[in-house]
């Protein structure tokens, strides 16, 4: 046995060893901590390629064209919306905005609100993130005022809408 084959094989054993690692905390990170899959992923994702010697930066551009790849542009952005949206009804953050808004609006000028409301949230975001964080707020909303949820999703949606089709080149855009 030359040394090249043994240099290969302390190396495959050390790859071997980092992705159990990785698949080990990945389990662990969703099954006992409750921690977002995505994010567990993405954390195992760096345990097992700083493992195998990549520096960092590497290992986020090769998760990113990975995951791009598979969830298309936007997806990681996506992904992290949504998460954001579970916290805000999770927190009850989603509950205080309601609360507010009720406040602003009642009746007949509630659809206007939620519209408002919408353009605010969707111009620093993606249509599909701003979407996804209007969700819980739009169901709270819907329940706590007692009107049809689509009387107060469709105002919200035409306003983020609006917003992304008639805004000039924005952040979210």
């Amino acid at each position: 046995m030359d040394l090249s084959t043994a240099a290969w094989m302390v190396h495959d054993t050390r790859l071997i060893l980092c992705c159990l690692l990785a698949i080990a905390t990945i389990i662990v990170l969703i099954s006992a901590t409750k921690l977002p899959p995505f994010l567990s992923i993405l954390i195992g994702t760096f345990i097992a390629g700083v493992g195998a010697g990549l520096p960092p930066e590497d290992v986020a551009k090769a998760f990113s064209k990975g995951a791009g790849a598979i969830l298309g542009e936007a997806g990681i952005i996506i992904a992290l919306g949504s998460m954001l949206g579970a916290l805000m009804a999770e927190s009850g953050a989603a509950d205080r905005i309601a609360s507010t808004l009720l406040g602003l609006g009642k009746g007949k000028s509630l659809p206007w609100v939620m519209a408002l409301v919408a353009m605010v949230i969707g111009l620093p975001l993606f249509f599909e993130v701003g979407l996804v964080m209007m969700v819980p707020i739009i169901f709270v909303m819907a329940r706590r005022s007692g009107q049809p949820l689509l009387k107060i999703a469709i105002p919200a949606l035409a306003g983020m809408t609006t917003l992304h089709a008639l805004m000039p080149p924005h952040p979210g855009h």
